[in-house]
C-alpha cells in the first residue's frame, strides 16, 4: 500500500494542516496538499471535495481534512461516494474509526485540538487497521445503503490487518 495522504484545510485549519503535513513527511508519508495555502477566508466544502475525490478515485488511499471543528469537513467528505470520513478529537476514536468503520478520511478541528494531540490522533489512525469480521458486515450495510440511495460506487475495502491506514464559510466548520 502506498504511503500517501491527501490533505486539505480551510483557513481555520490551515495552521494545523501545515503542522500535520510536516509530521506526515517525518513519518515517511508522501503528502498531496490540496489546499488551502493561507489564512485567507475560504469555504471548507471546496477543500473537502478535493480530498474526498482524490480518495474516492483511488488516486490516494487516505485523506486528512482540517477545519475549525472538523465537522463541516466530515459532513462534506461523506457526501462523496466511497468515502467514509470520521471526525476525531481523541486517539481512541481515531483507532476505532479505522478498526471498526474502515474510515479512509480523518477530519479534525483546528480550533478543537492542539498540534500535539492532533499528531497523536493522526498517529493512532495511521497505525490502526480495519478488523473485518463483524465490522465488515456492518460496513457492507453502509455501502449497500449508499448504493441503494443512488450515490454508491463500490469502493475497494481494506483487508483486515492490511498495510496502511484503512477510510458555508470555513469558520463555521
Amino acid at each position: 500500500m502506498e504511503k500517501i495522504v491527501a490533505v486539505g484545510a480551510d483557513h481555520a485549519g490551515f495552521p494545523l494542516k501545515e503542522d500535520l503535513k510536516a509530521y506526515l513527511k517525518d513519518q515517511g508519508y508522501e503528502v498531496l496538499d490540496l489546499g488551502t495555502d493561507s489564512h485567507q477566508s475560504v469555504d471548507y466544502p471546496d477543500f473537502a471535495a478535493r480530498v474526498a475525490a482524490a480518495v474516492a478515485s483511488g488516486k490516494v488511499p487516505w485523506g486528512m481534512l482540517v477545519c475549525g471543528t472538523g465537522i463541516g469537513m466530515a459532513i462534506t467528505a461523506n457526501k462523496v461516494p466511497g468515502v467514509r470520513a470520521a471526525c476525531c478529537a481523541d486517539p481512541f476514536s481515531a483507532r476505532m474509526a479505522r478498526a471498526h468503520n474502515d474510515a479512509n478520511v480523518l477530519t479534525m478541528g483546528g480550533r478543537v485540538v492542539g498540534p500535539g494531540l492532533a499528531r497523536e490522533i493522526l498517529k493512532a489512525w495511521l497505525e490502526s487497521r480495519f478488523e473485518g469480521g463483524r465490522h465488515a458486515q456492518r460496513t457492507a450495510k453502509i455501502q449497500a445503503l449508499e448504493d441503494r440511495l443512488g450515490g454508491g460506487t463500490k469502493r475497494k475495502r481494506s483487508a483486515p490487518g492490511g498495510p496502511g491506514p484503512a477510510r458555508g464559510k470555513g469558520r463555521d466548520g
